[in-house]
This record gives C-alpha cells, structure tokens and sequence, in this order.
C-alpha cells in the first residue's frame, strides 16, 4: 500500500524498530477514530512524541486469527 515491499520484516525487526520508539518517554498515541472493515482495522491517531508537534496519522491494520499481520502507517506530507 504504497510499496510492496515491507519496510520491516519479522519479529527481531520490528522488535527492534518498536524497541526505539517506544524509548521516547513521551510517545503517547490517541485514537481519534476507528473504522473496522473485515480483517482491516483502520486508525485515525494523535501521535505525541515522535516529532517536535503532535502529528495525526493514520494506521491500518490486518489482522488474521487474532494477530496483526501487516500494518500500514500514512502520514502527512
């Protein structure tokens, strides 16, 4: 869903990717909606601490047997 190829791969991947964002001690994420469509869940959120201003994003989610799958992250330009 941009690409096709996956950014991140992997449980040690993203182990690590989610490992260093999860180091800022004022990441802080609001749901500000959310739509459920099948095995799509699709996130509007308020983001805090990963940029200077809070950044409002949008995450959707495949999930399969209970489990995320894949993800895909949109943020503004």
């Amino acid at each position: 869903m941009p690409t096709k190829e996956p950014s991140t791969a992997g449980k040690a991947a993203l182990r690590d990717v989610y490992r260093q964002r999860f180091a800022s001690p004022n990441l802080h994420a609001t749901i500000l909606s959310r739509i459920v469509l099948g095995n799509k869940v699709i996130d509007h959120e308020r983001i805090v601490g990963i940029r200077e201003q809070p950044v409002e994003a949008v995450a959707v989610y495949q999930v399969d047997g209970g489990l995320i799958r894949a993800v895909w992250f949109f943020y503004p330009e």
